[in-house]
C-alpha cells in the first residue's frame, strides 16, 4: 500500500496546507433574526467569556436581531440601555434574576427594574443559584430562596405575577423543581401573564419530564432548551434527547437559547449556530428551527 507523505509529495503538502488555511479562515455562519433569551456576560462576578459590549457586537455582526444579558445577581436594565447606546442596531434586553442579592422574591425591585431608563428591563426569573431547589440539589447548607411552601406559591410569589402581568413582562420559572414550575405556569395564565418561559426546562435542577413540559406548554409557557446542556466537561444531553423532547413537545412551544458565557465554551452565537445544525441532523426543518429561535423568543419578549 503506497503511504503518500507530505515529504514525497509536495503538491499533496501544499493541499493539506490549503485545506486547514481554508479551516480555519472558513466565514462563521450567519444567525439572521435569532433571539438569544439567556445569555451570560461580563461584567459578572464569576468569570465570563466575553462581555456585554463586544457580545452585542458579535452578535450583531452575525445579522441576530437580539440577546437578553442575564446575571444571576443583580438586574441586568441598566446594562441593556448602556449596550444599546453603544451597540446600536440590535435589539438587547435585560432583566432580573429574584436571587438573595436582590431580596429574593421581592416585588419592590422589580418595581425598579420597570422604571429604569429606557424600558429594556423586560424579564423576571424566579431564584435560580439561591432557589430552594438548587440549594437542595447542589446539597448545600446555606441560605435559599423559597417559592412555594406546601404545594402553594408564596403570597410574594404571587404578587410578582402580578407585576409580570400589569408591566407585560416577560416570566421565567428560574431554578424552581419541576413541580413549582408548573405552580407558577399555572399561576401566571390564572393572572393574565402574556408570556412565560419553563427555563432550561430539561437541565439541572429543574429537570421537568416529557409529560410536565407538555403540561407546561398546554397552559401557554415556552420551553427553553439550551445549547449549553449539551457542552462543558460532564455534557447532561446529547442532540437526540433534545429531539426527542422537541418532537413531543412541538416546536411551537420551544425555544432555543444558548445559556452561554462560559469560560472554555464557545461563544453564543458559535453555539447557536453548532444547535441549529445538531438539530438539522436530526431531521428538523428551517422552518421549526427559525421558529424556535426567531419567532418564539420574539414573541416572548413582546416584539410579535
Amino acid at each position: 500500500m503506497l503511504l503518500m507523505t507530505p515529504h514525497k509529495f509536495p503538491f499533496f503538502a501544499f493541499a493539506l496546507s490549503v485545506a486547514a488555511s481554508y479551516a480555519q479562515t472558513a466565514p462563521p455562519k450567519m444567525l439572521p433574526g435569532v433571539i438569544d433569551i439567556h445569555a451570560h456576560s461580563d461584567p459578572d462576578r464569576v468569570p465570563r467569556s466575553i462581555d456585554a459590549l463586544d457580545l452585542a457586537r458579535l452578535a450583531k455582526q452575525r445579522g441576530m436581531r437580539g440577546l437578553v444579558l442575564k446575571n444571576h445577581y443583580e438586574s441586568t436594565a441598566a446594562l441593556a440601555y448602556t449596550v444599546r447606546k453603544e451597540v446600536p442596531g440590535i435589539e438587547v434586553f435585560g432583566g432580573i434574576d429574584l436571587n438573595r442579592t436582590v431580596g429574593g422574591i421581592n416585588p419592590a425591585a422589580v418595581e425598579q427594574m420597570v422604571m429604569m431608563k429606557g424600558g429594556w428591563g423586560r424579564v423576571i426569573w424566579m431564584p435560580t443559584f439561591d432557589a430552594e431547589n438548587q440549594v437542595r440539589y447542589s446539597k448545600e447548607n446555606r441560605p435559599f430562596v423559597a417559592v412555594a411552601k406546601d404545594g402553594k406559591l408564596l403570597p410574594e410569589v404571587d404578587q410578582v405575577i402580578a407585576l409580570a402581568a400589569k408591566n407585560h413582562l416577560l416570566l421565567e420559572t428560574g431554578h424552581s423543581s419541576s413541580e413549582e414550575g408548573l405552580l407558577i405556569v399555572r399561576e401566571a395564565r390564572r393572572q393574565g401573564v402574556e408570556h412565560v418561559v419553563v427555563t432550561h426546562a430539561m437541565k439541572a435542577p429543574v429537570h421537568m419530564t416529557i409529560p410536565q413540559m407538555q403540561q407546561a406548554a398546554a397552559a401557554g409557557a415556552f420551553i427553553e432548551l439550551d445549547y449549553g446542556g449539551m457542552v462543558g466537561r460532564n455534557p447532561e444531553f446529547h442532540i437526540a434527547d433534545y429531539a426527542k423532547a422537541i418532537r413531543a413537545i412541538g416546536p411551537r412551544s420551544c425555544i432555543l437559547s444558548s445559556d452561554l458565557g462560559q469560560p472554555g465554551n464557545p461563544l453564543h452565537p458559535d453555539g447557536m449556530a453548532a444547535f441549529f445544525e445538531a438539530l438539522g441532523k436530526e431531521g428538523f426543518s428551517q422552518a421549526d428551527i427559525d421558529l424556535m429561535s426567531k419567532t418564539n423568543p420574539a414573541r416572548a419578549l413582546g416584539l410579535e
